[in-house]
């Protein structure tokens, strides 16, 4: 059990994977910190500076007026966090664009790398093993 538990972490997927979830978690930190302390506030300001994630309505329990949504939970009232769910949409709206521009750079880099490669002319090809036996068969049938 060991042995395959050491075949399976060797497996390059798995490192692979591995690499991939610690650069997406690092990813996801700039990203928050991104919508969070660059993005809300602008959007606040256009918006005539409301507060997204302190949006919300209160289903059961006595909140007072202007409490803030932690505020309100932490006095046992049954709240609907209507507020951080617009805001859980645009941090994924704004990590999928993201990603998407990663992604479209990435590819641009990988086509102009297959461009430069097909543009650099290859040492001549010599000919096909065909084209040889003919050559061996014309000079065999001259030698006759």
């Amino acid at each position: 059990m060991l042995n395959e538990f050491k075949n399976f972490i060797a497996k390059g997927n798995v490192m692979d994977m591995a690499v991939g979830i610690i650069i997406g978690a690092a990813f996801t930190a700039i990203v928050s910190s991104l919508v969070g302390d660059l993005i809300n506030p602008i959007i606040g300001l256009i918006i005539g500076g409301i507060d997204f994630s302190n949006m919300y309505v209160v289903l059961s329990g006595d909140v007072p007026a202007g409490t803030g949504l932690a505020a309100a939970r932490e006095s046992g009232a049954a709240v609907f966090a209507y507020g951080s769910f617009i805001m859980a949409v645009l941090n994924f709206l704004i990590i999928a664009f993201v990603v998407f521009m990663l992604v479209k750079m990435v590819n641009r880099v990988k086509d102009a790398a297959i461009k430069k490669e097909e543009a650099v002319p290859g040492a001549p090809a010599g000919p096909t093993q065909e084209e040889l036996l003919v050559d061996i068969r014309d000079l065999l049938k001259a030698q006759r």
